[in-house]
C-alpha cells in the first residue's frame, strides 16, 4: 500500500495507523514544528519510538526529559537522535527551531521498559551488497535492544542503486528443529525521503499471487506485509528509507528469493560513495 504525503506546511505531513493499514501493530505518523511549538500526547498501551529526522527539539516525558536533542538539520546530513518510550508514559517535544521534524512509531505492547535516548554514537552504520546493490544502514533499535517488539533502521541507497536486493521476505513465522528462527513475520513501514526532493524510487513488492511495483516521493510511505521488496534509487537521487518493523518476533530474519539468491556471490566491490552519512 501506497500513502502519499499531506504536503502539509506544519503539523502531521504523513501518517498512518494500524486500522488504516489492515495489520496488527504498527502505526507512524511525521511531524513538523516551528520554533517554540509544541505536541503534547500519551503513549497509552503503546511503546513509542521518536526518530528526529531533522532539527533540534526538547522531549519532556513523565520518564524524564530529554534536553537539546538533535544534531542533523536534515536526514542526509548526518546520524539520528532518537527517543523509546515505553506504555503509560505522557510526553511533549517542542521545537527548539523551524522545520523541526521527526517521525514516531508506536505498537501496542503489555509491557513496561526503561525511557532511552539513543544518540549517533549509540547508532552502528554497516555498509552492505556491493556494486550497484550497495546501500549504508543505520541501525537505531536492533533486535536486543530493551524494549518489546520496535525494530527501526535508516537506509541511504546512491542513485542508480539497489537495497533489499536479492529481494527478501519476511512474512512467514519459521524455524528450524532446534528452534533457531529462520524467517520472522513481520509488518514494515517504508518512510521515504529523496535528495534533490524531486527524485523517486521505485518500490517492487512480489510474490506468487501479486506483483505490484510503485513510485515514492519524498515523504511518502509504502506498508510492505508480505511478499519480497527490493527498492530502486532513480539514478541522480539519494533515496533515504525510514524502516520501522515489528511482528512475530523482534527480529530481522527474513528469506531471499531463491530465484535470485546467487546474485549475493556476484556483486563485488563496495560502491564507493557509500558510506554516504556519517
Amino acid at each position: 500500500m501506497l500513502i502519499r504525503s499531506s504536503h502539509a506546511a506544519g503539523g502531521v505531513f504523513a501518517e498512518v495507523t494500524a486500522h488504516q493499514a489492515g495489520w496488527d501493530l504498527l502505526n507512524m505518523a511525521a511531524r513538523r514544528l516551528n520554533q517554540g511549538e509544541r505536541w503534547a500526547s500519551q503513549t497509552d498501551d503503546h511503546e513509542y519510538v521518536h526518530v528526529i529526522l531533522g532539527g533540534q527539539c526538547h522531549i519532556r516525558t513523565t520518564q524524564g526529559d530529554f534536553l537539546n536533542i538533535g544534531e542533523r538539520a536534515d536526514v542526509f546530513a548526518g546520524l539520528p537522535f532518537a527517543v523509546y518510550l515505553s506504555r503509560g508514559v505522557a510526553f511533549e517535544i517542542e521545537a527548539l527551531n523551524d522545520a523541526f521534524e521527526v517521525a514516531s512509531c508506536w505498537v501496542p505492547t503489555d509491557q513496561d521498559h526503561p525511557a532511552q535516548l539513543i544518540t549517533p554514537a549509540d547508532c552502528s552504520v554497516d555498509l552492505r551488497g556491493g556494486g550497484n546493490a550497495s546501500r549504508q544502514v543505520v541501525n537505531i533499535i536492533l533486535p536486543g535492544f530493551d524494549c518489546h517488539r520496535l525494530v527501526c533502521v535508516e537506509a541511504y541507497i546512491p542513485g542508480g542503486n539497489w537495497a533489499g536486493y536479492p529481494p527478501h521476505k519476511h512474512d512467514v513465522h519459521r524455524q528450524d528443529a532446534s528452534g533457531t528462527l529462520l524467517e520472522a513475520d513481520l509488518e514494515e513501514i517504508y518512510f521515504y525521503k529523496l535528495q534533490p526532493e524531486e527524485g523517486f524510487a521505485l518500490q517492487r513488492i512480489y510474490n506468487a499471487e501479486r506483483d505490484t511495483t510503485f513510485v515514492a516521493h519524498h515523504n511518502d510511505m509504502i506498508l510492505i506485509h508480505e511478499g519480497y521488496h527490493p527498492t530502486i534509487s532513480a539514478p541522480g537521487y539519494t533515496t533515504y528509507l525510514l524502516n520501522f518493523l515489528a511482528g512475530s518476533a523482534q527480529s530481522l530474519a527474513n528469506s531471499d528469493d531463491p530465484a535470485h539468491a546467487w546474485f549475493k556471490q556476484a556483486w563485488g566491490q563496495l560502491d564507493a560513495r557509500v558510506p554516504l552519512v556519517g
